[in-house]
């Protein structure tokens, strides 16, 4: 049967090393260092450099810090060259202690899809106590499902108002999982919800002796 659906890349559980934020590789912070999560194309930002905050195994494929950042090995890189070319920046980054040579994934597309609806539930900040920039953007989505119509025919995207999550098409997920190795889960966005599981009965009372 064929997988047509959407995925919300993640980070795996399994023991990997942890990257910091790409830096400019001459030093100092790059003036936005959040910028590869906003799901637009980019002017070239030089030569990029990272390390690792929390050592562990490398992977093909990691998100650096809680920015969300892709970083790839050339593999998996060459994955969202062929499949999604359209969709995607990759941009060198060395990475030290690494002995092969890695980029970041820019998403350059994002889209207002999410699906409230059949989403489990929605989030969103409210008019006060946020920053401006915030208002009106998703807190937390639990359960996200997404409109596919409203993505254009990418295979690789964000989404508007929700940065933290990364969106592939199935062709990208199962040829990422043929490269192996990898940093990152995969969280079905489309389709019926999962059901949830039943709550846990609390244990029986004691009888008094």
């Amino acid at each position: 049967m064929t997988d047509d659906n959407f995925y919300d890349i993640g980070i795996a559980d399994v023991h990997q090393w942890v990257l910091e934020l790409p830096a400019p590789a001459s030093g100092g912070e790059l003036d936005d260092p959040w910028m590869f999560g906003d799901g637009r194309r980019l002017s070239d930002p030089g030569p990029l450099t990272s390390r690792p905050f929390r050592e562990g195994p490398q992977r093909s494929f990691s998100v650096a810090n809680s920015g969300r950042t892709p970083i790839a090995d050339e593999q998996v890189a060459n994955v969202f060259r062929k499949l999604a070319p359209d969709d995607v920046q990759t941009f060198p980054i060395r990475i030290e202690g690494a002995g092969k040579g890695f980029h970041v994934i820019n998403a350059t597309k994002r889209f207002s899809c999410v699906d409230k609806k059949n989403s489990r539930e929605v989030q969103i900040y409210p008019s006060d106590g946020v920053a401006p920039e915030r208002v009106g953007t998703y807190r937390a989505i639990h359960g996200l499902r997404i409109d596919r119509t409203k993505t254009a025919g990418a295979q690789v995207f964000r989404i508007q108002g929700y940065p933290s999550a990364l969106i592939v098409s199935a062709k990208i997920k199962s040829a990422l999982e043929e490269v192996g190795n990898l940093g990152v889960s995969f969280e079905r966005v489309t389709g019926p919800q999962e059901p949830s599981p039943p709550p846990r009965e609390p244990p029986a009372a004691r009888r008094g002796g």
